[in-house]
């Protein structure tokens, strides 16, 4: 059997029309928040030319934190994002609508 064929048992029982618990919609959700948020990271990050290194030391952190910022696997809070636009010389705006959140680190100007 080709493995892309395989489906999770979630993912069966949604397209059976089955529905998720508001529960498991709110996981999900904070999920794709947490990845929306680590793919601007990561963007802000790259466009500086910058290590995840650098980046942890900028922000006082190590390494691995922001690797697992960068992979959506943290809910940061406000003044780990305050710290994280600093060292990324950015603002940090951030448009909390549901599933259509957005994430964006905006450059300061020189």
């Amino acid at each position: 059997m080709s493995h892309t064929r395989w489906k999770l048992t979630r993912d069966w029982r949604l397209v059976a029309g089955g529905t998720e618990s508001p529960e498991a919609q709110a996981i999900h959700v904070e999920i794709r928040m947490a990845s929306v948020l680590g793919l601007a990271v990561y963007e802000r990050r790259t466009a500086l030319g910058i290590s995840q290194s650098e980046l942890g030391k900028r922000a006082d952190m190590t390494q691995p934190e922001i690797f697992k910022i960068e992979l959506g696997g943290t809910i940061p809070t406000l003044p780990l994002l305050a710290r994280l636009a600093k060292a990324l010389d950015a603002s940090l705006n951030i448009a909390l609508d549901g599933d259509a959140s957005t994430v964006v680190f905006t450059p300061h100007t020189a």
